[in-house]
């Protein structure tokens, strides 16, 4: 990708972008569709043969449409980094988009050795989000293309009517191209690809216009292919031909779902002055607020551009319920006794480990409220599962391991879901005066209470939470 001084801005979502995202929203939730080796959906009840395990495995499920709902920091580099480093920087970065660049023939790395269907699913499941880049036909004007020779530049010819037709029909065939090779990389319906058109003149009226008919074009026809559309550019070349085409040419083109501003402030934000705020507004934009550099996370070293994204709905964790409504959430989670003579445990509290222990399996009685016999055996039933001496009293340390057990991925900026919940909840256990909710959407706060958290148990100071940071959680430590 180019400097600031050579990025293209975007366009706000039109009606085009809801429906858009409501085939995303129907990839993502169809649990019975998986996609086959040339993106085709395939229902796994008409796909003939028999339903005996013993000779057909179940399908897999498909990856998710990518990037989704997320509000956090990305990066982009022209290689698609090794797996080994992948995970690395999953446990150490504040990283959790990651941009590829799958096609387009003016693209530096033409051979990306390391992307694959494969490399593209294992990091969907281990909770990356994917920003698949196509770089293809550049500006007219733009001085540094063609860069191989054999790679063609966008038509500036207006033709009839100054329709800039030829620059229509590259952008048609650039995006059915895309389309193929996310596809074939296993990048499903309702994800977003991006085109990057890197900077150029924008004074130069059939370079410009060209450009926005090629890109208009490719919109069209990702969205003809259920695909979401994403523009990159310089702020102030096409991000700013995009914003304006906006304001002043309502419908003379459509315009991308999404866009990626390429704006080198060093500010973590989606904005920038060369356009304005309204437009891809709420959840619309990426920007790269950083250059290329070298950044080293986990002992390994990648040359980068650092992004802030802002996209589907943001970080947003859905609503949750537990034992028909019991509350599990408490900004204390004190000592829990056993009944002495007018002293009782406070019954919100023991409803709380009763759903708790019973949504594991260790107690099956009424969500009463007293800490009876049966609820201190489920009690001392979770202490020796989870490795603590089995005691009638239910400590601080035990609410931890119980508040923490379930799936525990590993958790930064951006991520949302039950398990952001959890370890909220945990943190708040471990001390009361910590300023973290349980929203389960993992924002500066929860990160700022979780280095704290690490800092005061001896664990790596990194605002995540990885595999070590969960083993500590899961022992009670604080």
């Amino acid at each position: 990708m180019s400097p600031p001084a050579f990025r293209p801005q975007l366009e706000a979502p039109q009606r085009a972008t809801a429906r858009r995202l409501r085939l995303a929203l129907a990839t993502v939730l169809s649990g019975l569709l998986v996609v086959g080796a040339l993106g085709a959906t395939i229902d796994p009840a008409r796909a003939g043969g028999t339903s005996s395990s013993a000779h057909h495995p179940a399908p897999r499920a498909a990856n998710v449409a990518t990037p989704g709902d997320f509000t956090g920091f990305g990066f982009d580099q022209c290689l698609a980094p090794e797996q080994w480093k992948m995970n690395r920087w999953l446990n150490h970065s504040p990283f959790l988009a990651v941009g590829v660049y799958m096609s387009g023939d003016s693209r530096a790395c033409r051979n990306q050795p390391n992307l694959d269907a494969k490399w593209v699913s294992t990091q969907l499941r281990k909770g990356w989000r994917i920003l698949p880049i196509t770089l293809g036909p550049q500006a007219s004007c733009q001085p540094r293309f063609p860069r191989y020779g054999d790679d063609v530049k966008i038509n500036p010819k207006p033709g009839t009517q100054a329709r800039y037709s030829l620059a229509r029909q590259q952008g048609k065939a650039e995006a059915t191209k895309a389309v193929e090779a996310a596809r074939s990389l296993g990048i499903v319906a309702g994800s977003t690809l991006w085109y990057d058109l890197e900077g150029y003149d924008n004074s130069n009226e059939n370079c410009r216009e060209s450009a926005l008919a090629f890109l208009s074009a490719w919109t069209y026809k990702l969205h003809e292919l259920q695909y979401v559309s994403g523009v990159y550019s310089s702020a102030g070349s096409g991000i700013l031909a995009l914003d304006s085409a906006r304001v002043n040419r309502p419908g003379a083109f459509t315009l991308p779902d999404q866009i990626w501003i390429a704006r080198w402030d060093g500010r973590a934000n989606t904005s920038t002055s060369y356009i304005r705020e309204d437009g891809w507004r709420p959840h619309a934009r990426i920007k790269q607020f950083q250059g290329g550099h070298d950044e080293t996370w986990g002992d390994v070293s990648i040359n980068i551009d650092r992004n802030f994204l802002d996209v589907g709905r943001g970080s947003v964790a859905e609503p949750e319920s537990h034992c028909g409504g019991t509350r599990v959430s408490f900004s204390t989670y004190q000592t829990l006794r056993p009944a002495d003579g007018d002293s009782a445990p406070p019954v919100a509290k023991v409803k709380a480990l009763q759903c708790l222990l019973k949504e594991h399996g260790l107690y099956a009685g009424t969500i009463s409220g007293k800490y009876s016999r049966r609820t201190i055996a489920a009690a001392r039933a979770w202490q020796n599962q989870a490795g603590f001496a089995a005691k009638d009293n239910w400590s601080v340390r035990h609410w931890m391991s119980l508040l923490v057990a379930g799936e525990q991925p590993v958790l930064k900026r951006g991520s949302a879901g039950p398990a952001v919940r959890r370890l909220q909840r945990a943190l708040k256990a471990a001390d009361p005066t910590a300023r973290v909710d349980t929203r389960g959407v993992f924002e500066t706060r929860t990160e700022a209470a979780l280095r704290a958290w690490q800092a005061a148990t001896g664990v790596e100071v990194s605002g995540i939470a990885a595999p070590q940071t969960w083993a500590a959680l899961n022992r009670g430590l604080r």
